[in-house]
């Protein structure tokens, strides 16, 4: 029998917890395009595992809060989800290849149009979140679209081959082209440029939204993925940014070797099949948390080992 749903906000996050949280990642964010990137340049293999490590110690350090605060159950919970979303967030990485390669970015550019594709990720994810979380609270019964609508998104990466991006098809990018005057060339990390007394955008300006368009349709799947584990807002939140942070280091760490997990995507096929089967029998049976934990690790793991251990075979 379902249960009374916990309020949107929950009684331990207070306003003050929120302000807090965001204004340290903005913090955060600022001094790291700020002061430690402030010059545009390519970023090496090393310099972007440091800093996917620094990252990834940091939500470790903020789950750690998390158990002192709030109890194992939530600590368990906020791991999940970051683990999770971490998951699927890989598969971003292969679409942000793919539109750096088709618009021809300079590396030393591309940095700076993940940082502010990730500032504008973080207001969409919080939009998102609290819609979802709204919407399961109010008409319980769409939990059971959610796990749906996750299980057939798994089998569909089971078909998804070869990726392709075709940035001309976007709406929203051929709305941009035909009404806003844009340079031919790019103007090193500038977004917008005066010229005869008139802006003009540059083309780092459409990648940036070609980008913000592309974690929209990351959301619309990893946030309900993510709802399967927890519907406390706040977890669900937290994860979510720590685990997009991560994700733009973890771009020039892995950059070079993306055709390597060739089977990456059937893995994560299989765990979005996963958390929506558990969404939709919640009500007849709860899988436990550590048991979710487990299985999807096991699901990540195994999907990498095999792509490590059959690699692609180059042509002659």
């Amino acid at each position: 029998m379902h249960t009374t749903a916990a309020p949107l906000i929950h009684p331990h996050h207070s306003l003050a917890v929120w302000i807090g949280f965001n204004v340290f990642v903005i913090l955060m964010l600022v001094l790291d395009l700020g002061l430690f990137h402030r010059a545009s340049k390519e970023i090496k293999i090393k310099e972007a595992i440091w800093l996917s490590v620094f990252w990834t110690v940091l939500a470790l350090l903020f789950n750690l809060g998390v158990y002192w605060k709030l109890g194992s159950d939530a600590a368990m919970k906020f791991f999940a989800g970051y683990v999770l979303e971490r998951s699927l967030s890989v598969d971003n990485l292969f679409v942000f290849v793919l539109v750096f390669s088709y618009f021809k970015v300079p590396t030393e550019q591309q940095y700076r149009v993940l940082f502010w594709g990730i500032l504008g990720a973080l207001v969409m994810r919080a939009i998102f979140i609290f819609a979802g979380v709204a919407a399961i609270q109010a008409i319980h019964w769409i939990i059971y679209v959610f796990g749906g609508f996750l299980v057939y998104t798994g089998f569909k990466l089971f078909k998804e081959d070869d990726k392709e991006i075709e940035p001309e098809k976007n709406a929203i990018v051929k709305g941009f082209r035909r009404f806003v005057p844009m340079t031919e060339n790019y103007e090193g990390e500038k977004f917008w440029v005066k010229r005869d007394a008139r802006f003009w955008a540059t083309p780092l300006l459409l990648v940036l939204i070609v980008v913000e368009t592309t974690d929209i349709v990351f959301a619309v799947d990893s946030i309900p993925a993510i709802l399967a584990v927890t519907t406390d807002s706040f977890l669900v939140y937290t994860s979510n940014v720590f685990a997009i942070l991560g994700l733009r280091p973890l771009y020039f760490a892995l950059a070079g070797m993306m055709k390597i997990f060739r089977y990456l995507h059937y893995g994560l096929g299989a765990i979005l099949i996963f958390v929506g089967i558990k969404m939709i029998v919640t009500d007849i049976y709860h899988i436990p948390i550590v048991v979710a934990l487990a299985v999807i690790a096991v699901i990540l793991a195994a999907s990498i080992i095999v792509s490590i251990m059959r690699p692609v075979k180059e042509e002659p």
